[in-house]
This record gives C-alpha cells, sequence and structure tokens, in this order.
C-alpha cells in the first residue's frame, strides 16, 4: 500500500476519517433541526464526496456553475441547484440539456430581464424549469432586496409558463468579514430572517414557496435554527481550512485537506517549499478579513511562516531554529480549500499514513 510520505509532491491529500466526520456533523445538525441537507460542491468539485454527502442524507447538491452541474449529473447525481444567476442564451441551453437527461434542476433568478431570456429559450422545449430567488442578505452580491421585491419577482415567475417557484435562498458570505464569532452568528440570524420573511410575504399573496434555505459554512447554524427555514447548505464545512480557523468555527484538528510539500531550499534566513500561488492561491482572508498567518499552515512546524509566494515557490521565515531539512516533506492546511482544490486534479484520499484511493476533482473548471 502506498504510503502518504512516498507520494510526489506537491499533492492533494484527503484525510478521510476527517472528511466523514466533516460531513456527519453537517447531516446531524440538519436532522436535529428538521431541514433538508443540500450541501454546495464548489468547495470539493468531487462526485465521490458528493456521493458520501448524499449517502449521509443530503437532499441533492447546490453548484455554483455549469460545468459543475454537469460534471455532477455525468456522475448520477440528479438533483442539482446552480445558485447562481444563469441568462445566457448558450448556457440556457446547456440547462436544457441537463433537463432532457432527466436532472432535477433549480436555478438562481434575481431579475425580470433573466426571467424573459429562461421563458424564451424555454419555449420550444417540453421543459418547465424551477427557479429559486436569491434574496440578498447583505453580502450586496447578487440577489434581490428581501421583502416586497421578492414578492414582485415571484409574481412575476408565476406569469411565465414555463417557470415555477421552488424556493427561496440567500448566501451570508459576508460572514467572513466578521470581527467575532458573536457578529457571525448575529449575521446567521439576519441571513435567517432574510428569507423566512420575503417566503412569508410571497405564502401572504398565495404564492406557495417549498424551499427556504440558507447557509454559508460559518453561519449555517445559527441561520439554520431560525423558524421557516427549511435548509441549509454550507460547502466549505466538508473540509474547513485556515480562514475558517481564523474565524473561530473550527479548530486544526477539523481540517481534512492538505497540501503536502516537499522543502526545495534551506538558507540561513529562509526556507522553501514547492508549493507556490498555482497551488495555496493568495487568499489570506475573505471579504476584506485577514484572518490568517501566511499562506497556510505547516503542521508541526510553528516556527516556520508561509510569508510570500510565487508562482512556483512558496517562501517561510523562521521564528525560531528548525529541524527541518532539503528534501524533507511537510503537510500544509491551505487558508482557502475551494481555490486549492481547484488547482489539482485528483485527492489522494488517506487514512493513517496510507493512501486509501484516489479521487478525481471532476467539477474542477470556470464554466
Amino acid at each position: 500500500m502506498t504510503m502518504v510520505t512516498s507520494l510526489d509532491t506537491p499533492a492533494l491529500l484527503l484525510d478521510y476519517g476527517k472528511l466523514v466526520k466533516n460531513i456527519n456533523e453537517m447531516a446531524s445538525f440538519a436532522e436535529k433541526h428538521h431541514l433538508s441537507y443540500r450541501p454546495h460542491i464548489k468547495t470539493h468539485k468531487s462526485v465521490e464526496i458528493a456521493k458520501l454527502q448524499l449517502k449521509a442524507g443530503a437532499v441533492g447538491i447546490t453548484a455554483a456553475t455549469i460545468f459543475e452541474a454537469e460534471a455532477m449529473a455525468a456522475g448520477g447525481i440528479d438533483d442539482i441547484l446552480i445558485a447562481y444567476p444563469i441568462s445566457s442564451p448558450d448556457k440556457i441551453k446547456r440547462l436544457i440539456k441537463l433537463l432532457q437527461k432527466g436532472v432535477k434542476l433549480k436555478i438562481s433568478v434575481d431579475s425580470t430581464e433573466q426571467l424573459a431570456y429562461l421563458q424564451r429559450e424555454l419555449e420550444h422545449t417540453p421543459f418547465t424549469l424551477e427557479v429559486w430567488i436569491k434574496v440578498n442578505s447583505g453580502l450586496n452580491r447578487c440577489g434581490v432586496e428581501p421583502g416586497m421585491e421578492a414578492l414582485f419577482l415571484a409574481k412575476e415567475i408565476s406569469a411565465k409558463s414555463k417557470l415555477m417557484l421552488g424556493g427561496i435562498f440567500t448566501h451570508a458570505g459576508h460572514s467572513y468579514a466578521a470581527s467575532a464569532f458573536s457578529e457571525i452568528e448575529q449575521i446567521g440570524v439576519q441571513e435567517g430572517v432574510a428569507v423566512a420573511e420575503s417566503a412569508a410575504e410571497c405564502e401572504k399573496a398565495g404564492i406557495p414557496v417549498p424551499v427556504r434555505s440558507v447557509g454559508s459554512t460559518p453561519t449555517y447554524k445559527s441561520a439554520g435554527k431560525v423558524p421557516g427555514i427549511t435548509e441549509i447548505r454550507p460547502g466549505n464545512a466538508v473540509f474547513f481550512d485556515m480562514i475558517q480557523v481564523g474565524l473561530g468555527v473550527a479548530s486544526i484538528n477539523n481540517c481534512a485537506l492538505t497540501v503536502l510539500a516537499s522543502v526545495v531550499g534551506v538558507y540561513q534566513d529562509r526556507i522553501v517549499f514547492d508549493t507556490g500561488s498555482k497551488t495555496l492561491c493568495l487568499d489570506k482572508g475573505a471579504h476584506g478579513n485577514q484572518t490568517v498567518k501566511g499562506f497556510g499552515h505547516i503542521i508541526g512546524h510553528p516556527e516556520i511562516t508561509l510569508e510570500r509566494l510565487s508562482e512556483e515557490h512558496g517562501i517561510g521565515s523562521y521564528s525560531q531554529e528548525s529541524s527541518i531539512k532539503l528534501n524533507d516533506k511537510v503537510k500544509i492546511i491551505p487558508n482557502h480549500a475551494c481555490t486549492v482544490a481547484n488547482q489539482f486534479e485528483e485527492y489522494f484520499v488517506h487514512e493513517n499514513g496510507k493512501v486509501l484511493d484516489v479521487w478525481k476533482v471532476d467539477g474542477r473548471g470556470r464554466r
């Protein structure tokens, strides 16, 4: 059996035990609070991991791109929310191909113009597309404002013969800019209220809203407890990373994803690894909040800080003398697991130092 230490570097490592524990934590929370669980797969982009999540009780998955949805559908996963507003005729044609394959597809909508494009492309097909209204709960990215704007869009959907309203959802990504965990919890409550109140306005007007969905990784446990919420969609919680550790959402021991790196240079004032920006990416926080020190946490070597990255080199500085030497291998917890996973083609799934399997990063791409 292959040992992790014998792998060439850089390599993407996935701790199977921690992965399963993280999946079960999300699923247990959902079950305890009578919620559906639709994890976001943009973090892992893996059919194998998505299937583990479905086995643990997920009702379907959430994707960020059509490409991710196509990869998951090719792997046999047939209930998919694309949490991204799609209006390009070329992309809508790809949605139709997924519908032709029997995928139970839902997509994000947040404008009447988008509804018109969808209706036009679907009119000559036998399909009715399920759409979910995206509301803005504070991130100020995509989405209508909660309440009356959501109701207005719901009425417009009801008037379209090829569209049907399936849910209202949001993403409180601004929780990553919080300076304290109590602030994250407060943002989570606001997230839940934005969805629940929007759904209530629609139902007062006689428009049913079957699904009310929330859930960034930092907020899903507080947003999910808001009365009226029916579903959670955490993504990063499948792996966790140093940004989540910095926010107080997870501990280092929860982090399932690491990068195996080799020492390629040892100098008097620095040490160099074969993991630069093309491997670890340049994240040092999210949404304006720098929650981490350096560009990744080197397990077992707190005396080394990854201070800077060039494309192929990770340059560390010493805070005290280190025993590390040329050709040594180390594991690095990335700052942002989602972007790092997208740099690799495969996961080396391991347990107790042994490689159990190799899984593809199926949804790796940008379209």
